[in-house]
């Protein structure tokens, strides 16, 4: 098999997803705008072949390296970066090399744009919060009219909830207007939900081959604009209800042959238009793995290798599971530099060192959805992280 892996040296664990193909005896070339000497030694050993470029968006550069793969090893089986910055460009790389095995340029927009994933949400029998696209003052306010204040709005083609606003009333929002950003926004109902993910692995037929998911406590909009805590966790479980909302949107988006973290709120209160305390409503859709160190989560909340399992469906079309294994509540905690906590980094290791697996620094390009000083803990239960969560945030009085 010829694999094709665009920008593997970022984020920097990728360098898992080569070493496990290589594993699995994949020829792994690398398209990148780094020297193959700053690579990582892990990145280089898991590399068959490497072509560097002066910029990978350059359409024509990266024709020229996936021509030269060609040239040299032959036909290209697949092509993927597993990354949303990316996810058009792999697209149209397929189209034009003749690879079938991933979504191709006519999927794009149910796949990015935010406007087009409502559509399908609500064709799997997903109910959504209403939108309308940012066009004109006159629309909006007839919008807010119809659904009331908040709204937020927020990129119709972005991750996270980087340039994303609450708008609380009319003023804010022709305040809104008045500096509307050039990119298409769009604007969203507020949902008083908490939000819930359906991590998947997904084969070539459009079945799970593993599943999981997350539980967001503070809301990332809070994290990015306020400097809250960023907090959420890997259940071990993931509810019957998310499971089936899940596998419906799978299918209604003709997911096949990848990762895939789609989100949802559930609603924390009776909402007007959307539904009762404890309903699903999907939210977003990403077709690429969970971003930042959840990856590493899923991996300690399932007693798995999800960059292995992830090869295992690439190379095999299935996946080896060992049904004994244990499974935990893996709990996110990211702490803000410019907040004052009760407990210092020292405290929380001494008193929690016995649960926290992995303590990082956040990259920067990450750190303003995610905080800048990182934890991770195994938790046997959900009371017990719970009670992490709540030591590692406490702030000074």
């Amino acid at each position: 098999m010829n694999f094709v892996f665009f920008s593997p040296h970022f984020p920097a664990h990728y360098w898992r997803f080569c070493a496990a193909l290589k594993e699995r005896g994949a020829n792994v070339m690398g398209v990148a705008d780094a020297p193959y000497e700053q690579l990582l030694p892990e990145l280089r050993a898991g590399l068959s072949d490497y072509y560097q470029v002066g910029s990978l968006q350059d359409g024509d550069a990266v024709l020229r390296a996936l021509g030269w793969f060609t040239h040299r090893w032959g036909k290209i089986d697949w092509i993927e970066s597993n990354n949303e910055f990316w996810l058009a460009q792999d697209a149209w790389l397929r189209e034009m090399f003749h690879v079938t095995t991933g979504p191709l340029p006519e999927q794009m927009d149910s796949y990015k744009r935010k406007s087009q994933m409502k559509a399908v949400y609500r064709k799997a029998g997903i109910r959504t919060a209403p939108i309308q696209e940012a066009e004109t003052l006159e629309k909006a306010l007839s919008f807010a009219k119809k659904t009331g204040y908040p709204l937020i709005a927020k990129p119709d083609v972005g991750v996270g909830a980087n340039d994303t606003f609450r708008i609380s009333d009319e003023a804010a929002l022709r305040a809104f207007f008045s500096r509307l950003p050039l990119r298409p926004y769009v604007l969203e109902q507020y949902v008083n939900g908490e939000i819930c993910s359906y991590d998947a692995l997904i084969n070539a037929s459009g079945q799970p081959l593993y599943e999981t998911g997350n539980l967001t406590l503070v809301s990332v909009m809070d994290v990015v604009n306020e400097k809250t805590e960023s907090v959420y966790m890997i259940v071990p479980e993931l509810a019957e209800d998310l499971r089936d909302a899940g596998r419906r949107a799978v299918e209604a988006f003709g997911v096949k042959s990848r990762l895939v973290h789609f989100e949802f709120f559930r609603l924390r209160e009776d909402q007007q238009g959307l539904g009762r305390k404890g309903d699903l409503l999907g939210l977003e859709v990403n077709m690429r793995p969970s971003g930042g160190f959840t990856p590493d989560m899923i991996n300690y909340a399932g007693s798995v290798d999800i960059h292995r399992l992830w090869a295992d469906m690439v190379c095999h079309d299935r996946v080896w599971l060992d049904e004994r294994r244990r499974k935990y509540f893996c709990v996110f905690v990211g702490r803000q530099d410019v907040r004052a906590y009760a407990h210092s980094h020292e405290d929380l290791l001494n008193e929690w060192g016995h649960r926290v697996v992995l303590q990082d620094r956040m990259p920067e390009a990450l750190s303003g959805a995610m905080g800048n000083q990182v934890y991770l803990a195994q938790c046997i239960s959900r009371a017990e992280a719970d009670s992490f969560i709540e030591y590692a945030c406490r702030r000074q009085p």
